[in-house]
């Protein structure tokens, strides 16, 4: 069975692109740590982020430190961290998140964002790009 990443590539469910090539998208997460919170995904389905072609992984961070310059831009932070976890969904995703302390980036403090607020953040970003 594909994704949810699959899916939302596949216009299966609805998502918030930021960024796409023929190698991978950004996305909106539904969950933000803070606004501006997106997530860097290969278009091909690898679970651990390890077994990724070294082209391919390089690719995503040449991504997360370009959308990275488009988040300070729109979202004035101190730094943007980068988190690979990965237990949440079994398909491959950077993490990128303006954050101005280390608690920016704890997980246990995800809640759902509403569609609107993701829309604009998004929009946001497209434009600092």
């Amino acid at each position: 069975m594909a994704s949810v990443f699959t899916q939302i590539m596949a216009g299966q469910i609805p998502g918030n692109f930021v960024w796409e090539d023929d190698e991978c998208v950004a996305i909106m997460t539904i969950q933000p740590l803070r606004e501006g919170h997106l997530l860097v995904i290969p278009r091909q389905e690898i679970d651990h982020w390890d077994d990724l072609p070294d082209a391919l992984a390089s690719h995503l961070f040449l991504v997360a430190k370009k959308l990275a310059k488009a988040l300070k831009t729109a979202f004035p932070c101190q730094r943007v961290g980068m988190m690979i976890a990965g237990l949440e969904v079994p398909h491959t995703h950077l993490h990128v998140v303006p954050l101005d302390t280390m608690a920016d980036l704890d997980m246990s403090k995800l809640e759902f964002a509403d569609p609107e607020s993701l829309a604009a953040a998004a929009e946001k970003i497209r434009q600092a790009l």
